[in-house]
């Protein structure tokens, strides 16, 4: 076993000889859009973007579905499952079975499989002092899909929520076997400040984030977090950070963008400051939906916080 639970990886990984290793990973969830497909669609990438924050390459993946079958139809499940069959051949992910349940609510997701070279595997505990933090999709989903749900949300902005958490993260696995980026992670429950602090404790370094450089899906944003459109998880992520993160000179809208709960989120990038410019490089011609150098990695702070807001 290369990587574990231990250090609140993206996946684990497990050594088969020299050179490879199965990368191994698993997550589902209730619906966050109306449109089954597109429900099927977002809950295939979150799973499989696990395998390409690892650097890695799925191979094979299972269904894990749950539904209350005297309320949904079968055809609802069937167009689920097509959405996520649809992400899975989107990257050559074979979906060979999977297992469902009566539930009281619907639930999908995969346990997907993987390969990696040993030697490229990107672990959020390899970061470095002097990497600069470099987000791939910008934040908000979770201020979305609550939007979505109270009937708020406009219609641009659910359209464009649901191509951005239906993206796959498959430029995770390229700049890896590039050798290009020396850690990662993706951005998902706990949001951007969240999975930071899981790096750099698996790292044991710190950081500083300059807010003002962090994506944000849209203006629209911004509006619905001084609605008090803003997610259970989102506040709870927010609390759970406050002993250990500076947020000085951070305004409560801003500090909700940095916690808010993603789905299908972008990735984390540590990368060498010689390699800075390839990478950007790479994220436009690959089409990725932001490519901000939002931060850096520091030496570990032993008194101060763990992560500081700098300008």
């Amino acid at each position: 076993m290369l990587v574990s639970s231990k250090t609140f990886d993206d996946a684990g990984v497990y050594r088969l000889d020299r050179h490879r290793a199965l990368v191994q990973t698993v997550d589902f969830f209730t619906p966050i859009v109306d449109d089954p497909f597109s429900y099927g669609q977002i809950a295939a990438a979150n799973s499989l973007s696990d395998i390409f924050a690892m650097g890695g390459r799925p191979l094979t993946a299972l269904n894990i579905v749950g539904f209350p079958t005297d309320l949904v139809r079968p055809r609802v499940i069937s167009s689920i499952l097509r959405g996520g069959l649809a992400k899975a051949a989107e990257v050559g992910c074979v979906i060979i079975g999977g297992h469902s349940i009566r539930n009281p609510e619907p639930i999908y997701g995969l346990a997907v499989t993987g390969i990696v070279d040993v030697r490229r595997v990107t672990t959020n505990a390899n970061a470095r002092s002097g990497d600069l933090l470099v987000l791939t999709k910008p934040l908000g989903t979770g201020i979305a899909t609550t939007a979505i749900k109270r009937g708020i949300a406009s219609r641009a902005l659910r359209r464009n929520v649901i191509a951005l958490m239906s993206k796959i993260n498959i430029i995770g696995a390229e700049l890896a076997e590039r050798r290009l980026v020396r850690a990662a992670t993706d951005i998902t429950g706990y949001g951007l400040i969240g999975h930071l602090i899981s790096l750099c404790r698996a790292s044991r370094v710190s950081a500083d984030i300059n807010p003002a450089t962090v994506p944000m899906i849209s203006e629209e944003i911004a509006d619905l977090i001084g609605l008090g459109c803003v997610p259970e998880g989102s506040r709870q992520n927010l609390y759970a950070t406050t002993a250990i993160t500076d947020w000085e000179n951070t305004d409560e809208a801003r500090r909700i963008l940095l916690t808010d709960a993603q789905t299908s989120g972008g990735l984390l990038l540590c990368v060498g400051e010689a390699n800075l410019e390839n990478v950007l490089s790479i994220l436009r011609k690959a089409g990725t939906p932001s490519a901000a150098v939002i931060g850096k990695i520091v030496p570990r702070r032993r008194r101060g916080p763990l992560i500081c807001m700098t300008e």
